[in-house]
């Protein structure tokens, strides 16, 4: 799943392909639009908020996206093959101008608003990691409101704080020394302190990067070894957790572990370091009574 970082880096692609210039070109491919026609207007800016994307036209309206699990944006200069980003019926918006063309693929959320209705699509995230409403005390008291909540549901919820995705949150959990299934309120008060600052700081450090990489500036900040741990034959030391197991872990040593955590709407696979995290795992987590549902 596209994360605040990939979302950031499409839609500085598409605003810099399509910003200020108008559209020769539109074609919406879902039945709701079918009929809109956008060609003669020009296309004002795009926007990422948290992991959603709008971009937003001359005459008040904004076409806003959504990648979720696969969906993408490509941009083909005018006259080139299209590829690399799907089948043809895949393509679910087109918007060309007179030298570049931007096509939509796979995209599970399409819709055209009002420009003074965008609240309607983004009105209820949290504060955006990556946005000029960042704002690091409502993002915590956010967070610890639900203290019983495991941090990473807590953390993929939207709602809280707007672009961590099951990437960033198996990560940031290894810096704050504390497993995905730890209650948010048991989390101590100085690392709940430093959570925003890290979580921004994780985001930024990876907008502008092709492949993320996590290790590199945190080194001092994980509450365990400082020393990385050297495993015989070769690893990818990009991400210190996610998609490493059962690799040791690069402070420890340790086998890195992974397991399923839902998020309320589905089941994500999820990494940690069992001695460098504390907290309840898979097995010993106590049963919740309530359900949330993670918003996007």
């Amino acid at each position: 799943m596209p994360e605040g970082d990939t979302v950031w880096q499409t839609a500085k692609r598409l605003d810099t392909a399509l910003a200020g210039k108008v559209l020769t070109r539109s074609d919406l491919r879902v039945p709701k639009y079918a009929t809109a026609d956008l060609t003669g207007r020009t296309v004002l800016d795009v926007t990422p908020r948290g992991k959603h994307l709008l971009t937003r036209i001359e005459g008040g309206l904004t076409l806003h996206s959504h990648l979720r699990m696969d969906g993408t944006w490509r941009v083909y200069a005018n006259g080139r093959r299209w590829s690399g980003g799907g089948l043809a019926h895949q393509i679910r918006v087109i918007l060309g101008t007179a030298d570049l063309t931007a096509v939509g693929y796979r995209l599970p959320v399409l819709e055209l608003l009002r420009t003074p209705e965008e609240d309607r699509a983004v009105g209820h995230l949290g504060p955006d990691l990556l946005g000029p409403d960042w704002n690091p005390e409502l993002a915590l008291a956010n967070l610890i409101a639900d203290p019983a909540r495991p941090l990473g549901e807590a953390l993929l919820d939207q709602r809280n704080l707007a672009g961590i995705g099951n990437i960033f949150k198996s990560e940031l959990c290894f810096l704050l020394g504390a497993t995905p299934w730890l209650p948010v309120g048991a989390l101590p008060a100085d690392r709940a302190a430093k959570l925003p600052a890290i979580a921004k700081r994780l985001l930024e450090a990876n907008r502008e990067r092709p492949v993320r990489n996590t290790t590199g500036a945190f080194t001092s900040t994980t509450p365990t070894r400082t020393t990385p741990h050297r495993a015989a034959g070769p690893i990818t030391p990009d991400l210190f957790v996610y998609g490493r197991a059962p690799r040791p872990c690069l402070r420890c040593g340790t086998p890195i572990r992974t397991a399923n955590q839902g998020d309320g709407s589905r089941e994500r696979p999820t990494y940690w370091c069992p001695t460098c995290q504390v907290g309840p795992t898979p097995g010993t987590t106590a049963p919740r009574g309530t359900q949330h549902r993670t918003t996007n």
